[in-house]
This record gives C-alpha cells, sequence and structure tokens, in this order.
C-alpha cells in the first residue's frame, strides 16, 4: 500500500508542477506592470514577511504571514507581479533561517503549490468580481481569501497524507483548520489596505506591518499553546504506554512464552485494522488489545495456564473467567481509547457459541472480531504445552474452515489473502525481549513470616481411590500393596529398577498401552530410569527439566495429566531422524513420604486412548508406590559383619 501511496504523491506532484508551469508561461506572456515602485515596495515587504515563519504542531513544517501580500497583489498588482511575490516571499520563507535543508522535491513541490495557488485565488477573485459582483468589492476578496486558504491547504494536506499513509481529511483537520480564521484576519487586513489606497495613496499599504508582525504573534502565542497541549497528551499517552508494558511484563512472569506470540499477533492486527479502514481510536485499543487481551490469566492458576494437555470441565471454568477479569483490571487504567470491550468479548464466537456472553456477528468489537482471529491463527502455528505448532498453511486452513462460525468471514477472507505477506512482515519486526521480573530470586533476609511457619506434616496416610469402582480397581489397589510388601520383606535385595519392573508387569493387564516409561526425578531434571514398549530409545534418551513438558508438568504440580500429547516432551522429536506414532498419554506423579521421586508415564498410539477409570486405577496402584520406591533407592548398608 505504501507503493501505491508513493506513486499517488508523485502523481500529484507532477500534476501540481504542470499547473504552475502553465500559469507562469501565461504569466510571461502577459508581463505588465502598472507602477514598478510599488510593486518593488510590495515585493520588499513580502520578503520581509517571510521571515515571519512558525512551526507547524504535528509535521516538519511552517506556516508564515506572507499569504496577505499574495492577497494585496490580488488586489493591487497584476498576475504576473502577484505570482512573483508568491515566489519570492515562498523562497525567503524556506531559505531564510532554515530549520533543516529543504530537498529539491520539496522545494519544486512548494514552488510549484504556491504558483498554482495564487493563479487560482487570483482568478477566483476576477471571477466573481466579474461575472457575479460586476465590480471587485469585498465578497470577491472573500472568495480569493476562502479559495487561497482551501487550495493551500488542501494540497499541503495531500501531500502529507500522500507521503506519511495518513488520511488526508485527518491531516486537514488536525493541522490546518485551525488557520482559517487567521486568512479571514488577513483578508480583512487587505481590504483595509486597498480602502486606504484609494483614499491615501498606495504608500500607506505600508501601514499593514505592524498588524502583520501582530498576526504573527497571534500565530506564534497560539501554535505555543497547541504545543503546550500537545506535549501533556503525549505525556499522557506516554503513562498509557508504559502502563501497557508494565502489564504485558505482568503476563510474562505467569507464561513466559508469550512475548513473541503477543508481537505477531499486534502486526497481524494492526495490518488488518488499516484494510478493515478502523477509526485512529480502534486502532489504538486494538493495538493495547492486542498485547494486553490475556491480562486476566494472572486470576488463573498457574498449573491450568501451563498444563500440557486438555483441560478438565472444572479448569475450564476457571479459565472462562479471563476475560471477564481483564476487562475489570483493565478498566482502572482508563485508558483514553476503548480497549475493555475488546478484552472482554476476545473469546466471542460469530455464531454466538463464545464466552463470556455469547455475543453474536456485529454485537462482538470490530477489535475482538480481528484478534480473535489472528490470535487463533498464531496459536496454531506456534508450539503450545499441550501440542507442537503446525505448518503455518494447515493453521490458516483451520481458521478459515471456521469463517462464519467461530470468526467474521470479512476478517478471515483479509488474512487467507495476506497471511503470507504478514507472516514475513511479523518476522521482520525486531523483537525485544521484555526485561524479566525477578521471580526465581533467592531472598536470604527474613527468618519467619508474621503468622510464623506451618509444622510440616509427615506420614500422612494418603487417601486411597474406593473401591467400590470394580474389579479391576480391586486388583491395583492389591497389587499396590503387594509390590509395596515385597520392597519392604526384601530389604536390600530389591532396587528401583526391580520395582519398576514389577509395576511393569502389573500394568499390562490392568491398563493397556504401548509403552511405559518412569522419570525419577535427579535435582531439577526428570531421568528416565525405567523404559518398556515402542519408542524406547526415544524414552531412554529424554532429560525433562522439572516444570517443562508434560511429564516436567506434572512433576512440579504434582497432578495427574489424562490423554496428554506425547509429542510435547523437551527433546521428544526435536531430532528430524525421530519419528513416534504415539498420540496420547497418561501420566501421575509418584509422591513419596516428604518429596515426588518420579513421574510415571503410559503412552498410546491413538489419541484421547485413556480413559477417565484409567486414571483411576493408575492413581490407585501408585498411591503406594513412591514410598516404595523412595525405600528401595536408599543407600543399602554395609553387610552384616558382626560389627
Amino acid at each position: 500500500m505504501s507503493s501505491v501511496r508513493t506513486i499517488g504523491a508523485r502523481v500529484f506532484i507532477a500534476a501540481l508542477t504542470l499547473a504552475a508551469c502553465a500559469s507562469l508561461g501565461f504569466a510571461s506572456l502577459h508581463w505588465q506592470s502598472s507602477d514598478p515602485v510599488k510593486f518593488a515596495c510590495y515585493l520588499i515587504a513580502a520578503l520581509l514577511a517571510s521571515s515571519l515563519k512558525v512551526t507547524l504542531p504535528g509535521i516538519e513544517g511552517t506556516l508564515s504571514v506572507n499569504f496577505l501580500f499574495t492577497l494585496l497583489g490580488i488586489l493591487e498588482l497584476s498576475l504576473p507581479e502577484t505570482l512573483s511575490i508568491g515566489l519570492a516571499s515562498t523562497l525567503g520563507q524556506f531559505y531564510w533561517r532554515p530549520a533543516r535543508k529543504l530537498k529539491l522535491v520539496q522545494l519544486v513541490f512548494n514552488l510549484s503549490q504556491v504558483t498554482a495557488c495564487s493563479a487560482t485565488a487570483y482568478g477566483a477573485y476576477w471571477l466573481v468580481a466579474t461575472y457575479v459582483l460586476g465590480r471587485p468589492g469585498p465578497l470577491a476578496l472573500l472568495a480569493a481569501a476562502v479559495t487561497h486558504f482551501a487550495f493551500n491547504t488542501g494540497a499541503m494536506s495531500t501531500i502529507i497524507g500522500l507521503t506519511e499513509d495518513k488520511k488526508i481529511y485527518k491531516v486537514w483537520t488536525d493541522i490546518y483548520l485551525w488557520s482559517f480564521p487567521y486568512y479571514m484576519v488577513g483578508a480583512a487586513a487587505a481590504g483595509l489596505v486597498q480602502f486606504l489606497n484609494l483614499r491615501i495613496g498606495w504608500q500607506s499599504s505600508l501601514l499593514v506591518l505592524p498588524p502583520i508582525y501582530l498576526m504573527y504573534r497571534s500565530y506564534r502565542l497560539y501554535l505555543g499553546k497547541l504545543e503546550t497541549e500537545k506535549r501533556h497528551v503525549e505525556q499522557v499517552s506516554h503513562i498509557h504506554l508504559r502502563t501497557i508494558e508494565a502489564l504485558a511484563l505482568a503476563i510474562e512472569a505467569k507464561d513466559e512464552n508469550t512475548g513473541e506470540h503477543l508481537q505477531r499477533v499486534r502486526v497481524y492486527a494492526m495490518e488488518l485494522a488499516k484494510e478493515l479502514g478502523l477509526s485512529e481510536d480502534e486502532t489504538e485499543a486494538l493495538r493495547a488489545a492486542s498485547v494486553l487481551h490475556d491480562i486476566g490469566k494472572l486470576a488463573v492458576p498457574e498449573h491450568i495456564i501451563s498444563k500440557p494437555g486438555k483441560l478438565t470441565p472444572e479448569e475450564f471454568e476457571k479459565m472462562k473467567t479471563h476475560p471477564i477479569v481483564g476487562a475489570e483490571i483493565l478498566e482502572r487504567v482508563h485508558f483514553p481509547y476503548p480497549v475493555v470491550p475488546i478484552v472482554r468479548a476476545h473469546h466471542e464466537k460469530w455464531d454466538g457459541s463464545g464466552y463470556p456472553f455469547g455475543l453474536s456477528g456485529e454485537q462482538i468489537p470490530i477489535g475482538a472480531r480481528i484478534l480473535t482471529a489472528v490470535d487463533c491463527l498464531d496459536a496454531l502455528a506456534s508450539d503450545r504445552q499441550y501440542r507442537r505448532a503446525l505448518p503455518l498453511d494447515e493453521a490458516m486452513a483451520i481458521v478459515k474452515s471456521e469463517a462464519g462460525t467461530s470468526f467474521d468471514p470479512r476478517v478471515v477472507e483479509i488474512l487467507s489473502r495476506r497471511y503470507v505477506e504478514l507472516e514475513k512482515l511479523a518476522h521482520e519486526q525486531p523483537f525485544e525481549a521484555p526485561s524479566r521480573l525477578s521471580t526465581d530470586i533467592k531472598v536470604e533476609r527474613g527468618l519467619a513470616p508474621d503468622a510464623g511457619f506451618a509444622e510440616t506434616q509427615v506420614n500422612v496416610e494418603r487417601p486411597v481411590a474406593p473401591v467400590n469402582t470394580g474389579a479391576r480397581l480391586d486388583i491395583a489397589l492389591a497389587s499396590s500393596r503387594q509390590i509395596a510388601e515385597i520392597v519392604r520383606l526384601s530389604g536390600s535385595a530389591i532396587g528401583v529398577d526391580d520395582v519398576f519392573a514389577l509395576l511393569s508387569l502389573r500394568m499390562k493387564s490392568l491398563v493397556p498401552h504401548a509403552s511405559i516409561a518412569a522419570y525419577c526425578l535427579e535435582g531439577d531434571v526428570l531421568v528416565p530410569r525405567f523404559v518398556s514398549g515402542e519408542n524406547m530409545q526415544l524414552f531412554s534418551s529424554l532429560r525433562i527439566p522439572l516444570g517443562e513438558g508434560l511429564s516436567g508438568w506434572v512433576a512440579q504440580n504434582h497432578k495427574a495429566i489424562l490423554n496428554g500429547n506425547p509429542s510435547v516432551e523437551p527433546g521428544y522429536l526435536n531430532d528430524p531422524k525421530k519419528y513416534s506414532t504415539l498420540r496420547s498419554a497418561l501420566a501421575v506423579p509418584l509422591e513419596g513420604k516428604s518429596r515426588l521421586v518420579a513421574v510415571l508415564a503410559l503412552y498410546r498410539a491413538v489419541q484421547d486412548a485413556f480413559s477417565p477409570e484409567d486414571l483411576r486405577l493408575v492413581e490407585a496402584i501408585s498411591a503406594e508406590l513412591g514410598s516404595a520406591i523412595e525405600q528401595a533407592a536408599r543407600p543399602k548398608a554395609a553387610g552384616a559383619s558382626g560389627r
């Protein structure tokens, strides 16, 4: 789009240059000056006035009061003289103490614009004076002043809009509309000079210099006030930006895998906002929401957010609160644009099946409709705790299949047309990882909390699953107790590997599985101690950091996982030569008397292969197993020597 706008800017400058050349050509062929001294005085006065310039807010441009001499030229001089004054005063404005070096194309544009503008205003004056009023008069001067204002500010707004990718009307209203009253004051001053000229002589026009200086000072004071207000707005905007960054950092502290995801979502969302023609407030709201939409997850327990498997109904109920909580958090920030409605609705679906309120279609804010589609696409194409990333084309196909049900069809159409381009654009954006919070630091000071320490509970009897779930559960409980009894009676004869071998034999008949693996906790890493079945070499080579992957999550949170994805285990499929047909996993923590000692994982080739009953059986058989493993792992005493 930027290239199209650049071409548009070149075409506009070329057209303006042709119009200016035509005006100068016509003027040069009809050069006349009824009073050269008068023309020279006006020219010198215009050059002096061109130094009285002010910087416009929001752009690298200046505004001078020399337009007043263009209006005087229209009233008192010929067209060639008027154009000469306009060109000379423009050169003076840009080369008298310039704030920056002017490029050739900028000089050509400004000279062409002033020439075409002056010629158009001159023509408007004499057109109204000749064909409407029948003679020169104040209304003709008013027409010339309005034409000069409209042409001058319109041309400047157009070139800024085309080159800076801004809306032309928005540029005009923000930067130039305020100057209209000054054009009217200038027209009144020019009319007064003409009146004095008719009564006293043209030398009286020199009396206009003090009013010109007063106009300049008025410009300066007004623009100074605008600049102060602009700085205040920028400070408020900066505070909001820092608030966004602080809140985003809070999200990062909860889930460290969101940084790059949020940046890609922001890039996608901003490009779709442009194509859909969102207003400036809607765009800024979407920019903030693309970073903050998951802020409500701060209220969701960490083990649910990081769970590398499917959520239980109870866990999903807790997760569904995060859009509401996020909206409540952000309501306290008082953003100057509508961020909260987007955050609250970013899990709503086009057909009304989303949450939290079941909004549908156009009821969902446009920002939320954009955000939910791009968020889903990037989530599918990114690694998650519960699965590996999908290829981008495959992820886009899934999003496209949900157009009209989960997502706004208009948003999906643009996304499907531009997703390759947007992905490239997102990767080209430099990623600056936010500074990490000190969540892992060890604080040395502080002897005890004010309420004291909780007493450590030891030898607490663990609850055993109820035995009324059938014969399989009875067998599982009996097996667990039998293994524990064998370890207790055998003393040093039974080791950890033997315990897991016995467990594997019991599991074969109780819970169907293709592979079984037992990972023992050594420091902060889970190390495979016993592996049997398919992909033995794959599982035997794993080293799983605490908290990572499926088994690492189970170890860190002391919670079981039903039908997790085996491929998320760190290192499991990193080698392209490795291939696994396993699609589901059941993993439970094995707890000793004082700590977790291992994670037991079963794997199968069929997706969602394990049932809740399977989980109850494995938990039952592992109820006493942790203590048995802990006992088997103790260093063996030296053989009896009679000492």
